[in-house]
């Protein structure tokens, strides 16, 4: 049976409860959001002692589906102001859900400069004073691997999250322990960070595999499903050889590959940050090609990338990594990028939201246009907690603004992904109207766009669009509450059985009857909660717009512009009757 384990950081209580009845059926983002949006006051805030931090693994966690121990993290956002789900893989996800623990709520905050660390096991939770106060996420991994074991899994925050920086993040610590694959999105290491929450250590022992109504049916829709994600060549071979940097050369290409803070949509120097090179000096450094991040990952896109001298460097540089670093801030260098990723991982920052910020840095002025030094040294500036530092670490609407910039690419406060929304219209679209703020995985439409998976929608038109972001941000939705990888949408729109196996397997283990239409439900359902939490907190439709320069600058080399009207975007969740 699963429960909830709500700890409450003023009176430093952990309380196992039954499952209220109105969380029933919910797992991952579809529970984080909620929770979120009923407990949580909209107008709060966010780093304050009413906001709440929900941790929730996925619906199919703790069995023996492929790719689906991934954890969703939920709060009220302090970088957008409106709820967010932000969503990782690593060890903890599956740690939990085979603990049975369906839901870790973290509420109220400690006293001002104390800093603890939650100890969750089978059948027990208590809090303890941190040693690690004031230490990064791979020292204290390391020293909480010293005091509870190699057996355990961890959740940290670095030293941005103690400082509240608003781009902070929260660290889980893959299969071999290392932290780096990040609850990344919306701050919401600072909210760790304001609970005075360091560190979450998960015992899994005396876990196990949560029982299945019916083990036959089960198996049979697990190896369906492992069927198709073998199938498709994305995610069996093109995710595992390259990882997600194989996108660098494919959007430059595409003429979408956003360059100089925006300004033209191709990098002279992408061969430089590409995956194939990121593969081929991978293995030359005798580093690793196709590493999972969690168990029973069968994608395998997080290869190990050593340093010239053969010695660990970094994870692979995701794309937008890759992008943020690179192209973005007029970097060609695999190596600086990399040493970048790192730091993002070891402080505790959102790649995304602080690359970019750091291009626009440059384009304020505040450092030299693709100086990669000059970059390193507000990486660390970061860390030390100096006045540029904070600045950067709290992402790309504040450094925007500190240093007078006019084209500040971001939506609700959070800074868009490595897709130029007018050379792929359809995630303009996403971005313009997630919940969640500019958010690429929220609704891929580089799917269609740009990839001819599930369908072709030409990237440089604003015709089908619009349905093409609603069908992706519905399905997406529902697969972050199953607790799947991302990754698994390509075999899921191409493979025909794929969503049926899912369906099957979700009705094995919970006795349930759902078909696919039921998916579709769950998340329109998902999203009406999200964007009722939204016009609550005050962020009404006004607020689903792309910053005016992508409709009034051309994009090079297509000189195309983002010509899809506001009213058009007001009919994205058409299923809501919004209320003037």
């Amino acid at each position: 049976m699963f429960r909830f384990l709500r700890v409450n950081m003023a009176t430093k209580t952990c309380v196992f409860e039954e499952i209220p009845q109105e969380y029933a059926g919910l797992g991952g983002r579809a529970l984080t959001s909620a929770i979120v949006a009923r407990e949580v006051p909209p107008t709060c805030t966010p780093i304050g002692p009413h906001n709440k931090l929900v941790f929730a693994p996925g619906l199919l966690g703790a069995t023996n589906s492929p790719n689906a121990n991934r954890i969703s993290v939920g709060c009220k956002s302090p970088l957008t102001e409106g709820i967010k789900e932000s969503n990782a893989g690593g060890q903890p996800g599956g740690h939990l859900a085979r603990l049975g623990i369906l839901a870790v709520i973290v509420e109220d905050m400690a006293e001002e400069g104390q800093w603890w660390q939650l100890e969750v096991g089978k059948d027990h939770a208590k809090l303890a004073p941190s040693e690690t106060a004031g230490l990064n996420n791979f020292d204290t991994v390391a020293k909480l691997v010293e005091k509870y074991g190699s057996d355990c899994s961890y959740v940290t925050i670095g030293r941005a999250g103690e400082f509240k920086l608003t781009a902070a993040s929260i660290a889980f610590t893959d299969r071999e322990l290392r932290p780096m694959r990040h609850a990344g999105r919306g701050g919401v290491g600072a909210v760790m960070g304001s609970k005075g929450l360091k560190a979450i250590i998960v015992n899994p022992e005396g876990g196990k595999n949560q029982p299945l109504v019916n083990e036959a049916a089960f198996r049979d829709a697990s190896k369906r499903f492992a069927k198709a994600l073998a199938e498709h060549p994305i995610t069996s071979k093109g995710l595992a050889e390259y990882g997600t940097a194989v996108l660098v050369n494919i959007l430059h290409e595409a003429g979408g590959l956003p360059t100089a803070n925006f300004t033209v949509g191709r990098f002279d120097k992408h061969e430089a940050v590409s995956g194939e090179l990121l593969n081929q000096v991978t293995k030359e450094r005798g580093g690793t090609v196709a590493h999972g991040c969690m168990s029973g990952c069968m994608i395998r896109c997080s290869g190990i990338l050593p340093d010239k001298k053969g010695k660990f460097q970094s994870k692979w540089p995701e794309y937008e990594t890759l992008w943020a670093f690179g192209p973005h801030s007029g970097i060609g260098d695999l190596d600086a990028i990399s040493q970048y990723d790192y730091l993002c991982d070891d402080i505790g920052v959102d790649t995304i939201d602080v690359g970019v910020a750091m291009g626009v840095a440059m384009a304020g002025g505040a450092i030299p246009y693709g100086d990669a030094k000059a970059v390193l040294d507000a990486m660390h500036a970061i860390s030390e907690g100096t006045p540029l530092g904070r600045i950067i670490g709290c992402g790309t609407a504040t450094t925007g603004r500190v240093f007078g910039v006019r084209r500040v690419p971001t939506v609700k406060g959070q800074s868009l992904p490595a897709y130029d929304p007018r050379a792929v219209k359809g995630q303009g679209v996403t971005y313009a109207t997630s919940p969640m703020g500019a958010d690429h995985t929220a609704g891929y439409a580089v799917t269609a766009n740009i990839l001819s998976s599930g369908g072709t929608v030409d990237p440089l038109k604003k015709e089908g669009q619009i349905e093409l972001s609603r069908n992706l941000q519905v399905a997406t939705a529902s697969v972050d509450s199953v607790g799947l990888c991302l990754f698994t949408a390509f075999a899921i729109l191409d493979v025909p059985d794929a969503l049926p196996a899912i369906v099957d397997m979700l009705n094995a283990k919970f006795g349930w009857q759902l078909t696919g239409d039921d998916v579709v439900t769950l998340g329109q359902r998902i999203l009406s909660t999200e964007i009722d939490f939204n016009r609550r907190a005050g962020i009404t439709q006004a607020a689903d717009v792309l910053p005016d320069f992508f409709m009034d600058e051309k994009l090079p080399p297509h000189n195309t512009t983002f010509d899809i009207t506001h009213d058009e975007l007001k009919t994205v969740f058409n299923w809501i009757e919004e209320k003037d």
